[in-house]
């Protein structure tokens, strides 16, 4: 599969990019995984996703000192070495990973189309929530965009500490900014995250939003 390998930096952190063209996907690319055969039944574009982001990981985890490829989890959550916490993401023919010595969450998502907007806007905001983004300079459009990622990376990033916390509506959000949303944990099956605040930052390529949430 061709694939080109970039880093750029978010909130301070290195970010490991690779863009991908699934139409040169093979079934054999995939020999280079030690679990090769845990995807034997995926779909075609499953299967190039999923090699795009453990070659993100590869990168990422040669900054610290390793050179291993994440494994799958009973969760099917990359595994990654002791002492150290990652995350990976993908979107259309980009993957994103990310490695730390501390919980992470890291998420790429496509910038949504009005009608998109229309049609999810009542699964993962409440009133409140909307209220704040729509009085935010940002078109609706990318600030909904936003607080998706946003609160799928704090999602990501919290996972590596306690069980999950379930859908959206775990994580509120109550404020966002030009580079930033400040997300609050609201009561849920884990009680010591209750009422706690966390800052995910956000970037925009035009075409893409990235968030990243550092759990530490």
């Amino acid at each position: 599969m061709d694939v080109q390998h970039t880093v750029f930096s978010v909130a301070g952190y290195p970010l490991h990019r690779i863009d991908f063209n699934p139409q040169t996907f093979s079934d054999a690319d995939l020999l280079w995984l030690p679990h090769h055969h845990q995807l034997q039944n995926a779909v075609r574009k499953r299967k190039a996703e999923h090699l795009a982001g453990r070659i993100a990981a590869v990168h990422a985890l040669r900054d610290r000192g390793h050179n291993q490829i994440p494994a799958i989890g009973s969760q099917r959550q990359p595994l990654w070495p002791p002492g150290l916490f990652g995350s990976i993401s993908h979107c259309n023919s980009t993957a994103l990973a990310l490695v730390a010595s501390h919980p992470v969450g890291v998420d790429i998502e496509n910038i949504m189309t009005p009608t998109l907007c229309e049609e999810i806007a009542s699964i993962i905001l409440n009133e409140d929530e909307r209220r704040i983004l729509l009085a935010s300079p940002l078109p609706l459009t990318t600030a909904l965009t936003i607080a998706f990622s946003a609160k799928e990376s704090l999602l990501k990033a919290l996972c590596a500490l306690a069980p999950p916390l379930g859908d959206f509506t775990a994580a509120r959000l109550v404020a966002i900014s030009a580079d930033s949303v400040q997300l609050i944990i609201y009561p849920t099956e884990n009680p010591r995250f209750n009422g706690r605040r966390y800052r995910v930052c956000w970037q925009s390529d035009h075409h893409h939003i990235v968030t990243l949430c550092a759990a530490a």
